[in-house]
């Protein structure tokens, strides 16, 4: 009954907290400038005055009022419907949000929702890949580092991966490309994009490797500097388990290390690995790297989202912000109650009396 209390407290606590997020992020958008309706009635005193990019002016809607009456300007401000006030906007935005309708984009012409599932498989591959190499690669590499702490090995790993974690993902998938991507060496791998031209005459095997193939250099900028943290996180969880007083007892029983590693100490270091799994794994279909995206010609969430604030596109900006908050609120939830699924002593009323 504690957990049934426990989740319903929770999704309760969750309305509050997505109504300030939209609440403060729509405030902000309020004051700042060059909006749609500036941006396109600038276009059309361009379009009026043949094109001439010199002669117009770089300010706000006052300056662009010369080229515009104030019946179109009343048109553009009724097409965005900024001809409402700011509190019927935001309560007609709630009501649509509440039927999970984002609305349409201003510039896409879509609605937001079908324009952000379009995105999704490029960052959905790109974060998803990054997921499994991180996890499968990282976590038996802590465990040998724990096993073999202070060694050569330890050292040497360390310095390694310490390395990769210094050298920010976009400058790493510089490198990439013009030691591996045709820059200046070699022509091994695709310079942009997730398929090449001949993609749809290719068999089923060869559309997998050449999918594949594309996905080498940006899942390797990406992947470099999450290493470090999920490596150390692993050691340091194993050693601190390893250092407790039941090993000890468990060695004093003659028990093995083998043993003592995979059936003692492997269930609690496990806890802080897998309470973060639900995060990272969702987080993987939602991960949108703009400079990675941008370097690597890759149409995904990440400059989705840039493009959407560059040109003023709200409708997306809060869209996507509506629905990366719920998937983090759900997540984080997730998270506990995989922490109570691990680590059966944690108790949902424990805070009480």
């Amino acid at each position: 009954m504690n957990l049934w209390r426990y989740l319903a407290k929770r999704l309760l606590l969750m309305v509050p907290t997505v109504l300030g997020i939209l609440l403060v992020t729509f405030a902000v958008i309020q004051f700042v400038p060059g909006g749609p309706v500036e941006q396109l009635a600038q276009q059309l005193r361009h379009s009026a005055e043949g094109g001439e990019a010199g002669s117009a002016p770089s300010g706000g809607l006052y300056r662009a009022q010369g080229g515009l009456d104030q019946e179109r300007l009343d048109e553009l401000k009724a097409l965005y419907g900024f001809d409402k006030p700011a509190p019927q906007r935001f309560a007609e935005m709630l009501t649509r949000y509440a039927r999970f309708d984002l609305g349409e984009s201003f510039y896409h012409h879509q609605s937001v929702g079908s324009l952000i599932v379009s995105k999704l498989p490029v960052s959905m591959s790109l974060g998803l890949s990054t997921f499994l190499i991180v996890y499968l690669c990282c976590i038996p590499l802590g465990i040998a580092k724990a096993v073999r702490d202070g060694s050569a090995f330890d050292v040497l790993t360390s310095t390694v991966i310490l390395v990769g974690y210094a050298i920010p993902g976009f400058v790493l998938g510089i490198a990439l490309l013009v030691l591996f991507g045709g820059g200046s060496f070699l022509q091994w791998f695709p310079l942009r994009g997730l398929t090449s031209d001949d993609w749809a005459t290719l068999s089923p095997l060869g559309k997998v490797m050449d999918y594949l193939w594309h996905l080498v250099l940006p899942v390797t900028a990406s992947v470099v500097g999450s290493f470090a943290v999920m490596t150390l996180l692993t050691k340091n969880t194993f050693l601190e388990q390893i250092r407790c007083q039941y090993v000890l007892t468990a060695r004093a029983k003659g028990l093995s290390e083998r043993k003592i590693l995979y059936k003692h100490v492997f269930r609690n270091a496990m806890i802080p690995l897998v309470t973060g799994f639900p995060a990272a794994f969702v987080g993987a279909f939602f991960t949108g790297s703009l400079l990675i995206e941008t370097l690597f010609s890759l149409d995904g969430l990440g400059l989705l989202s840039y493009e959407a604030v560059v040109k003023r596109d709200y409708p997306v900006v809060m869209g996507s912000l509506y629905v990366f908050t719920l998937v983090g609120l759900f997540t984080r939830l997730l998270s506990d109650l995989c922490y109570v699924w691990v680590d059966p002593r944690v108790q949902f009323d424990a805070a009480r009396g």
